[in-house]
Parts: structure tokens; C-alpha cells; sequence
């Protein structure tokens, strides 16, 4: 399908799209912050500058966008314009994920990923629950968690 609007207007409202403080990363904060759970925003000394940091409990929290980080969710759907431009730009997005994983593990930093699917869509859970799933993980010694939409 033809893209509606012109490359140039396309061009601005993509880049008008912002890469911190989103709709879910504010849901999930919020959230956390009411259950009593103190965290760092985007701290840039660590690999992939996660969104939440909880330097107590060795954890980070990335709250990934579906589109923007290539998920197999209803969500994520290929671009029919500029096919080679975001092709590599979501390959190199989710290389950028995997090294930060791995940086972080190797650091002893617990990691964990909520997708934006488990906040918005068909496929969402209920907030409570992705909220206490989040905190059990966080009182827990398990290294890593994925919160998905129901598939």
C-alpha cells in the first residue's frame, strides 16, 4: 500500500517520534513508583541506557516499543516505503539490544523487557498485572524477564 502522505511529511512525523519518556515507559513508572519502587531514569553509563534502573536490586527495565525494536507481535509491521532504510534500521536496533544484554549481564546487571504490546493493543494485559509481574520480579533473584501481550 502507497504511503498517504509525502516523504517529506512522512520524514517530520517520524522524527518527531520521541525515544525516551513514552507512553508505555510512563505507564510502567508510574506503576512502580506507586508500589513503593525507587529507580534512576536513562542512565548513561550503562550499556543501552535503560529506561529504569534499580541500583539496589541490580535490575534495569526496558520498556521496548514493538515497531521499533522489531517484535513478532501484531504490532510490528514492515514499512511499505523505504524497505532497505528500516530494514536496517531495526536490525541494527535489535543488535544494539543483544550486545546491551549481553554488556549488562556480564556486568552482573539483572535485565528485564516489557514490550509495548502487554500495554496497548489487542493483546494487552491488564496493568495491575504487568505491574505486580514486574515487582515480583524485581524482589526476586531471577536475572531476566519478558512481559509480552497474550498471543
Amino acid at each position: 500500500m502507497a504511503d498517504t502522505v509525502s516523504p517529506e511529511v512522512r520524514s517530520r512525523m517520524m522524527s518527531g517520534i520521541r525515544g525516551r519518556d513514552t507512553k508505555p515507559e510512563m505507564i510502567l513508572r508510574k506503576g512502580l513508583h506507586a508500589a513503593g519502587f525507587r529507580f534512576r531514569l536513562h542512565d548513561r553509563a550503562l550499556p543501552g541506557r535503560p529506561d529504569m534502573v534499580f541500583p539496589r536490586r541490580r535490575a534495569v527495565l526496558f520498556a521496548h516499543g514493538c515497531f521499533w525494536h522489531g517484535h513478532d507481535c501484531h504490532l510490528f509491521r514492515w514499512p511499505a516505503s523505504r524497505d532497505e532504510f528500516w530494514r536496517t534500521k531495526i536490525r541494527r536496533n535489535q543488535e544494539v539490544d543483544e550486545r546491551a544484554t549481553e554488556h549488562l549481564g556480564a556486568a552482573g546487571w539483572r535485565h528485564g523487557v516489557v514490550w509495548e504490546c502487554a500495554l496497548k493493543g489487542r493483546t494487552r494485559l491488564p496493568l495491575a498485572d504487568v505491574i505486580e509481574a514486574c515487582a515480583s520480579w524485581l524482589r526476586s533473584d531471577v536475572p531476566t524477564l519478558e512481559i509480552r501481550g497474550l498471543a
